[in-house]
């Protein structure tokens, strides 16, 4: 057998694993959030680095537009790193811990709720983020893998990707976006 079937086979397995393990109840009680989130006409924020933003930004994208109905309210939603000129601003002027706390200090309001990507669960930009939110009043979602990092303590609701890779944690997150997205479709 060759180096790259062995490759493809292995990743398949942890992909079969997750699935196994996955938390669905917990995926359900984020999603009757966000429900109730698009119900109240509450903003949702998303905000993730990196491979995450990738996610971030799909997710934005799905929401905004794959989960319009004509007797369903419209989703708010706003993609934290979607405006680069204020990123990079807030970064050079502020720290990059700041990029996605600066902005939320303008928009939330309580009741909003901010999903906040980090596959490590420990991106400090993501963490500042999420005490924000808090701050303003709005609710919390972390979605991370591995141990949780410090996101899984810190936020309202946590969905732990049960992994510890990347790649496949990566994978799910987007998973996690296209179920949501039917939901809200229904």
């Amino acid at each position: 057998m060759s180096e790259n079937l062995i490759t493809i086979k292995n990743y398949l397995s942890a992909l079969t694993e997750v699935i196994e393990k996955f938390p669905v109840e917990k995926l359900a009680e984020i999603t009757e959030l966000i429900q109730q989130a698009r119900e109240n006409q509450a903003t949702i924020f998303i905000c993730g680095n990196g491979g995450s933003w990738a996610t971030a930004a799909h997710m934005v994208c799905d929401f905004g537009k794959n989960t319009r109905k004509p007797d369903k309210k419209r989703m708010r939603v706003i993609g934290l790193g979607d405006n680069i000129p204020s990123l990079t601003a807030y970064a050079n002027d502020e720290g990059y811990d700041r990029v996605f706390a600066e902005p939320l200090m303008n928009l939330m309001q309580p009741g909003d709720v901010l999903i906040a990507i980090s596959g490590s669960g420990n991106s400090p930009n993501i963490l500042e983020a999420v005490k924000t939110a808090r701050k303003f009043g709005g609710t919390s979602v972390g979605l991370t893998g591995f141990e949780g990092g410090q996101l899984k303590g810190l936020v309202d609701y946590p969905l732990v990707i049960p992994s510890d890779s990347m790649e496949v944690i990566e994978d799910f997150h987007m998973i996690v976006d296209h179920i949501m997205t039917l939901c809200l479709r229904q």
